[in-house]
């Protein structure tokens, strides 16, 4: 690529994340254009859907939970990884206001240039729930879909100016009723394959 296309890139990338925090993902692709200082035509060429500009956007930041995923699997204990994990999740698709939404539909759509990516994080949170729930510590009878459908609930709560407040205890709520081993009840014995 040449320098001043990834230059392009990059500024529509810096651009994107800030307009994105601020306005939602569902900020128009023009505006984005326009605070790049560049035109709709070269975001195009860059990015010929809002998907892919998302993908390339926030591709980084599922890595960075996925390989923070593995290194809390290698050095915390399962109750202590899977908490810290949930945790950073949550704060991270808080911060990209409607991005839970499009993560949610990605999954079920192949098609997505956001589903690959999807997957690996809802597989990477599946594997820190599973030994969990081998440690005897999670529930049973919940699964990956459930814990990512937990996690865009909670992104959801904190994107809400009334719930914002109460992000903090709804997360320890959550997390309580997902390890209730750790937090003193005991957990159900019931499992079923996670995926």
């Amino acid at each position: 690529m040449r320098a001043d296309a990834r230059k392009n890139r990059d500024q529509l990338l810096a651009v994107a994340g800030a307009a994105i925090t601020e306005q939602g993902v569902d900020v128009a692709l023009r505006d984005i254009a326009r605070r790049a200082e560049v035109g709709l035509a070269t975001l195009l060429r860059h990015f010929p859907t809002r998907e892919a500009l998302l993908d390339a956007l926030l591709h980084t930041s599922f890595d960075a939970l996925t390989a923070k995923a593995g290194e809390l699997e290698a050095s915390r204990s399962p109750e202590d990884a899977l908490v810290s994990w949930l945790h950073d999740c949550v704060a991270w698709t808080t911060e990209y206001r409607g991005v839970t939404v499009l993560m949610a539909a990605a999954i079920e759509d192949t098609e997505s240039a956001l589903h690959a990516s999807c997957v690996t994080l809802r597989a990477a949170g599946a594997r820190l729930l599973t030994r969990a729930q081998a440690a005897g510590v999670a529930r049973g009878d919940i699964d990956g879909d459930d814990l990512f459908a937990l996690i865009a609930m909670l992104a959801w709560a904190g994107d809400q100016p009334s719930l914002a407040p109460r992000a903090d205890h709804l997360f320890e709520v959550v997390a309580s009723a997902v390890l209730p081993a750790a937090a003193g009840q005991s957990a159900p014995l019931r499992t079923r394959p996670v995926s």
